[in-house]
C-alpha cells in the first residue's frame, strides 16, 4: 500500500482528539447547548438550569475550557461563563479540512497507482512487440 505524501501532524491528530474527548460526555454537551441558548450564564445559574451541583459543573467546564470551547470571565465572586463559538467553529472547519485532505491523498494515491499500472501494461505490450518482432 502507498504512503500518503500529505500525512496529518501528529499535533493536529492530538488537538483534534482533545475536542472530541471534551465533547464525549452528554453533560458537557447540555452545558454547551444551555449557553448557547441564554448566552452567558454563572456557573451557579447553569448548575441551577441543569439540576446538577455546582462542583459537578465546575468539573466540567474545566474539561471545556481547556480546549477553549468555553470562555470565563470573572466579576467578583461570580464567574460568567459563554461559548467560545470562534474556536468551536475553527475546530469543525478544521476537522472537515483534514478529512478532506485525507480522501484527496487518497484519491491522489489511487490515481498515481492507476498511473503505474497503466504504465506497466503498455511497457510489457511493447516488450511483447519487441520479442515478436525479433522471433
Amino acid at each position: 500500500m502507498a504512503t500518503q505524501q500529505r500525512k496529518v501532524p501528529d499535533g493536529k491528530l492530538r488537538e483534534m482528539a482533545r475536542y472530541f474527548y471534551a465533547l464525549k460526555d452528554v453533560l458537557r454537551l447540555r452545558i454547551l447547548t444551555t449557553l448557547a441558548e441564554s448566552g452567558e450564564m454563572t456557573v451557579t445559574e447553569l448548575a441551577q438550569a441543569l439540576h446538577i451541583s455546582q462542583p459537578l459543573v465546575s468539573f466540567h467546564l474545566r474539561a471545556l475550557r481547556v480546549v477553549g470551547l468555553v470562555q470565563v470571565r470573572r466579576a467578583g465572586r461570580e464567574v460568567y461563563c459563554s461559548l467560545n463559538m470562534s474556536e468551536i467553529q475553527r475546530l469543525q472547519t478544521e476537522f472537515v479540512e483534514m478529512l478532506t485532505l485525507a480522501a484527496t491523498s487518497r484519491t491522489a494515491v489511487g490515481t498515481v497507482r492507476e498511473r503505474r499500472e497503466a504504465t506497466e501494461v503498455h511497457d510489457i505490450a511493447v516488450l511483447e512487440e519487441a520479442i515478436t518482432q525479433d522471433g
